[in-house]
């Protein structure tokens, strides 16, 4: 695999194209089967025009300059401690690297390069309702790793990566102005509707109590006396504090306290991911029981190890996509559980309730109405759409979860006509695509999706064909994983296309993705990553409790997980890259 270090060059021609991006994008976002056409949409178009044409005179005025302050480039949280609990503080920032293996980069490139967008890329923030009754956190009897200690504060540490992208001046290679912001789904944690709507305020502004159950008192395993869990106000030698975590007073009443959101400060687009779609991510709906158990007052907290491990296998084997043996697990352990208040607020949320969510005018920020969904989709019963990037870029979002249930996905017939139609009647634009899952993770086509029984589900390799059967694809930007990983994708006559999967926000290191797509006029294309840490300082104060402070407690508590995956970061080549390939 050929990687080499990038040479900074000549600041790069701005096209005109690209400043109209965003306002483009939010007239043109369509449903299924109307990809293009006015929808929705175009009632946010006014407001995104004028942000936009500010943009471009700006432009005009004055050249663009790259600007990498505040992204992994300048600097990127390290350990300052090599062992027990490690504080956080400001460590080196990750050079790019240039990977050519689906095309050779030309010297002077940089010089002749022609922006044709931006745009940022968030993923997996998981924000989580964590005293929810239908967690599984006593599975951490068998797996350490199953059960976050930070995860009461995901609404914080997601609303500081919104400020952060708010902070940014400019695209860090091409100096672009950033266009619009595209998630790449399990936006919530449980499927629940808290969590959606703190999803949606976190995205378009608003205040927000990350809390649940009783309105006074946190109720959940944190403060159980459980030793299975970190106790942090408690001074209860649980596991994780013989580890070295802290013992911090006040700790869990700041965590529901009331959170502030500005709001992205850029038009913003949404993906579905397993955990939206499905209950725990890996249920499919329909059963009763366990949506009145979602919103009742009893919740399980411990199981014994081999019980904890027999759930485990049974939810990776994707041998109970309904939920049933989960359902009878609940009931046998009817007397274990621990009351905790009734909450109509965790039901569960349909696909319907989703599109409906991104649709209601409280949460359209500076838009588009819909965040890409539209009421086209509502009719048809989808959540897959294209929109307009700029004049010779479109974006396509679509929908890999299974709604038969499991948490790894693939994609339907119908789905897959649609998109191959869509990239034929926009062969002369080039083509981003975003989905959830990756391809490496499209493996779950056994499982039926209960509104079409008799379709055939495709699986990641039969997609990556697709796209490579398409000359005017560029990239597959993903999700799932929770890890940087960028793969090249060779296809048919010479065709090729890059796949970058992004680090997740919830698991260390927590990260989103500057995407910059260049034309080099050379008959080569470049597409920059390069990724970006939320706005909350690399070092902690353990006594600072403020929502700032919280956000860096998020950070520093997910790098001393036990037993924490050490490879989410991927390798230099998966993280600030120019990947490189020929124009189609």
């Amino acid at each position: 695999m050929s990687r080499t270090r990038s040479v900074a060059g000549p600041r790069p021609a701005i096209n005109r194209r690209t400043v109209l991006a965003a306002a483009g994008a939010t007239a043109a976002s369509a449903g299924v089967g109307f990809a293009l056409r006015p929808t929705d949409s175009q009632a946010a178009t006014t407001g995104a025009h004028e942000v936009i044409v500010a943009h471009s005179r700006q432009a005009e005025a004055a050249p663009l300059a790259p600007y990498t302050k505040g992204t992994t480039l300048a600097t990127v949280a390290a350990p300052r401690n090599s062992s027990g609990y490690r504080r956080l503080g400001d460590g080196p920032g990750w050079s790019r690297v240039v990977r050519s293996e689906l095309a050779a980069p030309k010297a002077g490139r940089a010089g002749r390069r022609t922006t044709l967008a931006a745009f940022v890329q968030l993923t997996d923030m998981h924000l989580c309702d964590s005293q929810h009754p239908l967690r599984l956190e006593y599975l951490r009897s068998t797996d350490k790793d199953t059960w976050r200690p930070h995860e009461a504060l995901s609404v914080q540490g997601a609303v500081s990566l919104v400020e952060r992208i708010n902070a940014l001046r400019g695209a860090p290679v091409t100096g672009s102005p950033l266009h619009f912001a595209m998630t790449t789904g399990d936006n919530t944690d449980n499927n629940a509707r808290t969590e959606l709507d703190w999803y949606l305020s976190v995205m378009s502004g608003g205040r927000i109590t990350p809390n649940s159950g009783d309105p006074r008192h946190y109720e959940g395993v944190q403060n159980s006396g459980l030793k299975l869990y970190w106790q942090p106000d408690s001074a209860v030698r649980d596991g994780d504090k013989q580890l070295g975590f802290p013992h911090l007073k006040g700790y869990l009443a700041a965590a529901i306290r009331e959170v502030r959101s500005p709001g992205l400060n850029l038009p913003w687009y949404s993906t579905v991911g397993n955990h939206d779609a499905l209950p725990l991510g890996c249920y499919g709906h329909g059963d009763s029981w366990l949506a009145e158990y979602a919103v009742g007052g009893k919740k399980l907290m411990t199981l014994s190890a081999s019980e904890a491990k027999k759930l485990r296998d049974t939810i990776r084997g994707g041998r109970d996509p309904q939920g049933t043996a989960f359902r009878d697990l609940l009931k046998a352990h009817a007397r274990s559980m621990r009351s905790v208040t009734p909450d109509e607020r965790r039901a569960p949320f349909t696909p319907a309730d989703y599109i409906k969510a991104h649709l209601d005018p409280a949460h359209r920020g500076l838009g588009p109405v819909g965040h890409g969904y539209s009421t086209a989709n509502l009719d048809a019963g989808t959540q897959y759409y294209t929109f307009r990037i700029s004049d010779d870029v479109i974006g396509i979002s679509i929908d890999t979860t299974d709604p038969g249930g499991h948490y790894n996905g693939s994609i339907g017939t119908a789905q897959l006509k649609w998109l191959d139609q869509q990239l034929r009647d926009n062969k002369d634009a080039h083509a981003v695509v975003f989905s959830h899952h990756t391809s490496q993770s499209m493996s779950n086509t056994a499982v039926v999706d209960p509104a079409h029984p008799n379709e055939r589900r495709h699986n990641g390799d039969e997609l990556v064909a697709l796209l490579g059967s398409h000359a005017n694809v560029l990239a597959w930007v993903n999700g799932h994983i929770h890890r940087n990983y960028v793969i090249p994708h060779k296809g048919s006559a010479g065709r090729s296309f890059w796949e970058i999967s992004t680090a997740s926000h919830v698991d260390y290191p927590q990260l989103a993705r500057i995407i910059e797509i260049a034309d080099n006029k050379d008959g080569t294309i470049s597409l920059f990553t390069t990724l970006v840490e939320s706005a909350a300082p690399h070092r902690t104060s353990f006594s600072d409790l403020s929502q700032t402070g919280l956000a860096a407690l998020y950070r520093e508590l997910s790098f001393n997980a036990p037993n924490r995956s050490t490879i989410l970061g991927g390798d230099p080549g998966d993280r600030n890259t120019e990947l490189v390939l020929k124009k189609g």
